[in-house]
């Protein structure tokens, strides 16, 4: 096995446990991301509506939403707002995906809190690469937070500890000054 292929295995295998969301309303869209995103595994979730995409998000955990922007009843910048605005999915990756090629829709979703926008037609090795430099952003922002939540139970541990040892030595200050006094 060459030094590529190695490569390659790796990142496939790394990749396979990675559940991706799709949203769009063209199940066309649908399938055909889920086949190429499939081959390079990844499981692929999909849902045609902005609703059922809320509802699939609540129910269970994914690592990334792929979201179109344009959609019927429930926009895809609705369902980034509701994303972001829930505690439990506020850091959820997001990228989104549009047949519309005007920068005020990219920057509405940007301020919104997508972590990326691509338009359509788009290479499908640029939003490989996009998907996988956002999951690894990801990645790295849960370690730095299990880091983060590893220091607080220190330093919560040290100072219960300091505050014992602060006990302890003013009872001894105060046995030392009874003992001075008799």
């Amino acid at each position: 096995m060459d030094e590529a292929s190695a490569q390659e295995g790796i990142g496939t295998r790394r990749r396979a446990t990675r559940t991706i969301l799709a949203v769009d309303d063209s199940r066309t869209n649908l399938h055909v991301l889920a086949h190429r995103l499939g081959q390079l595994g990844y499981l692929v979730v999909l849902a045609d509506r902005g609703a059922q995409a809320l509802e699939l998000i609540s129910a269970r955990g994914f690592d990334m939403v792929l979201l179109d922007c344009v959609m019927p009843e429930v926009s895809g910048l609705h369902v980034l707002q509701e994303i972001r605005g829930s505690r439990d999915t506020a850091d959820l990756p997001v990228i989104m995906v549009t047949s519309q090629d005007h920068p005020e829709g990219a920057v509405e979703a940007l301020q919104a809190g997508a972590d990326d926008y691509l338009s359509r037609p788009y290479a499908f090795e640029v939003l490989a690469a996009r998907i996988e430099r956002t999951l690894a952003r990801a990645q790295r922002m849960e370690e730095l937070k299990r880091s983060n939540l590893a220091l607080d139970a220190r330093i919560a541990a040290r100072a219960i500890e300091l505050g014992e040892v602060r006990s302890e030595l003013a009872a001894a200050r105060a046995e030392l000054e009874r003992r001075q006094r008799a």
